[in-house]
């Protein structure tokens, strides 16, 4: 990656190894991503930002082509109901834009969770924290980086 991320220089501090994607920025969704860097949609996650009742923010990743399930979320963070960020405050909570918003290095620490198939994966791949760039690494090494809870958060089909 010839411009570093804050995710990358974050890994670099902490001597995670990963590895990098690029892709066409112009990428409508997830699913497309995962298409145009050649993995599974269920390896590839997508994070998503939330707000509950109390206020309080919280971060979910999900497999890119599965949808997070409002209610189970919700339960996940202990709150009465959560509703998606609003992709006009994203940037002010996160640091990041829509369609680079990364777990890693938002300017806050939020509670996190990854769906819970994350346990079944060798690693992880998820938003660089930027359009056009994903960062893989060891599902083992995420926890140098960012403490998360697993939680099953995908809607059923």
């Amino acid at each position: 990656m010839n411009d570093k991320t804050n995710v990358a220089r974050i890994l670099d501090n902490l001597g995670v190894s990963y590895l990098t994607h690029t892709y066409d920025a112009s990428a409508e969704n997830g699913v497309e991503v995962a298409r145009l860097v050649g993995l599974d949609c269920n390896k590839v996650f997508k994070t998503l930002v939330t707000v509950g009742k109390s206020g309080k923010f919280y971060v979910f990743a999900i497999p890119v082509c599965g949808e997070l399930d409002l209610k189970k979320a919700a339960k996940a963070a202990g709150e009465k109901s959560i509703d998606m960020l609003k992709q006009k405050d994203l940037l002010a909570t996160t640091g990041y834009i829509h369609g680079g918003c990364s777990p890693i290095g938002m300017k806050k620490k939020f509670p996190t969770f990854f769906h819970n198939s994350l346990g079944g994966l060798d690693t992880v791949v998820f938003s660089a924290g930027k359009k056009g760039f994903q960062v893989e690494l060891a599902v083992g090494d995420l926890y140098k980086a960012l403490n998360y809870r697993l939680e099953d958060l995908v809607a059923q089909r």
